[in-house]
């Protein structure tokens, strides 16, 4: 059964990761509710990336479990987890990493057409896609022809494209302006909560985490959510 809105859909529980003497989760917590934007915050070197990592499962923890839909990830075997990135999840990363050989409107097509979709309707959603975030006149355009907020959302089109359940975005606005970082994450956020997706959200930018409706900090491995600290 799938989780309908304000339901916990993808919970870490008691996390722990280590590289080599260095850890960097230290029994890290956490869950994400069905169509929330939480933003997990906080100073480089805390951990939050890695428990992004962890959370969709490109990391395995050393100890813990990270559950999604009441499912372990652990327990899944790698193709499993390759659908599971490929199709119920989505990621935007801080430097967009779009295919460069690709134009814009066949790099959000790229996702459907790896599930098999037809060229012609995986291009027609992802034209779509690019039109809702205002960046429908860069189509034919090759990633290295675009600006830099342009880019971002065209990065953001592509990871929204399969209508996925949780979108990861790691530092989505840090190579932005504070103009270009405002309107991508407007759009960006309006575009997930329209289409129901949860976003886990990395940032260390109060005025990025401010588009989230929960935050949580990551301080020397652990987290803590702010919703539940009594001012």
């Amino acid at each position: 059964m799938t989780p309908g809105p304000g339901e916990p859909l993808l919970c870490g529980l008691d996390l722990h990761k280590r590289y080599g003497s260095t850890p960097a989760l230290d029994g890290a917590s956490i869950t994400v509710r069905a169509g929330e934007v939480v933003a997990v915050m906080g100073a480089s070197g805390s951990g939050k990336s890695t428990l992004l990592h962890c959370l969709a499962g490109i990391v395995t923890p050393d100890s813990g479990q990270v559950r999604y839909r009441d499912r372990e990830l652990s327990a899944m075997s790698d193709s499993e987890r390759s659908a599971l990135r490929r199709g119920e999840f989505g990621f935007v990363f801080q430097f967009g990493q779009l295919v460069p050989e690709l134009t814009c409107l066949e790099n959000v097509a790229l996702p459907l057409r790896l599930d098999g979709v037809r060229r012609r309707e995986a291009e027609r959603r992802a034209s779509e896609w690019l039109d809702r975030l205002e960046v429908a006149d860069v189509a034919g355009k090759r990633p290295g022809e675009v600006s830099g907020g342009q880019g971002q959302r065209v990065a953001v089109g592509r990871a929204l494209v399969t209508t996925p359940r949780v979108i990861f975005a790691d530092e989505p606005t840090g190579a932005l302006d504070s103009l270009n970082g405002e309107r991508v994450m407007r759009l960006f956020t309006e575009a997930a909560k329209q289409s129901g997706s949860a976003v886990v959200l990395v940032t260390h930018e109060p005025r990025v985490a401010a588009y989230s409706d929960r935050e949580v900090v990551v301080r020397d491995g652990r987290a803590r959510d702010l919703e539940l600290v009594t001012p």
